[in-house]
């Protein structure tokens, strides 16, 4: 007697979906036509995009793990608790496991010879998580989530691989030119500064100052990000 339900609730679970989907999708879409210079193959953006999603995946196990250790020795809801959640175990397993995908399926291929790929890489692996993160909370939250997310997390996380690309780039050339000090470096900036500007993103939005301070910060670092795009792909060059 509820058949008639079904194709009522598929549509509906579908309209969630496509809600999840699209902002992440119009992100990729983005980032790939600011890419003047040298366009990269699908082979190597859907590889991208599967590494984000499953980059997610690691980054759930990494924090399940974490928050349960964390739970049994620091007092919650204190600062120091909501320091080391946000910054050290979210932000860090998060961006870490996406630098890890994103290093494994980049690192050594001969598609990776322009500077403005690091930032194509980064972003499609960063909103490959994003992609699956939002999915997940859509369907267990509903298409109001989807509303505020495809303004807030969805950008965001385009934003943290903006950081990641940059940098990721840089590293990628020093490393063609033999600095492998100067690489290294670069590397490392290419996780840190994504996951403090994460970590920053995560402790303001959850904590109990008002919205305004949560969206200054995330105009001031959608403006940066945007301005390092068009930087970075105007500047683009072969390395």
């Amino acid at each position: 007697m509820f058949y008639f339900l079904i194709p009522t609730l598929m549509s509906y679970n579908f309209f969630l979906i496509a809600a999840a989907v699209v902002p992440a999708v119009f992100l990729m879409v983005k980032a790939y036509r600011s890419d003047k210079l040298e366009k990269e193959s699908k082979a190597m953006l859907w590889s991208l995009t599967k590494a984000g999603i499953f980059s997610s995946l690691i980054a759930l196990v990494e924090e399940r793990v974490l928050c349960f250790v964390l739970d049994r020795t620091v007092a919650k809801e204190s600062f120091i608790y909501n320091i080391i959640l946000y910054f050290g175990i979210v932000a860090f397993a998060e961006e870490s496991s996406k630098y890890f995908m994103l290093k494994r399926c980049s690192w050594h291929s001969r598609e990776f010879n322009c500077r403005y790929d690091g930032v194509v890489y980064a972003v499609f692996v960063s909103l490959g998580f994003a992609l699956w993160e939002n999915i997940s909370y859509v369907m267990a939250y509903g298409a109001g989530t989807a509303v505020v997310r495809a303004v807030t997390a969805i950008p965001g996380h385009a934003c943290f691989g903006v950081f990641m690309g940059v940098f990721y780039g840089a590293a990628k050339r020093f490393e063609r030119r033999g600095s492998k000090g100067a690489s290294k470096f670069c590397r490392i900036l290419s996780v840190v500064l994504p996951a403090l500007i994460h970590g920053a993103y995560d402790y303001i939005a959850t904590s109990q100052t008002s919205a305004l301070y949560f969206i200054c910060f995330i105009a001031v670092l959608f403006v940066i990000s945007y301005i390092l795009v068009g930087k970075t792909s105007k500047e683009d060059s072969y390395i």
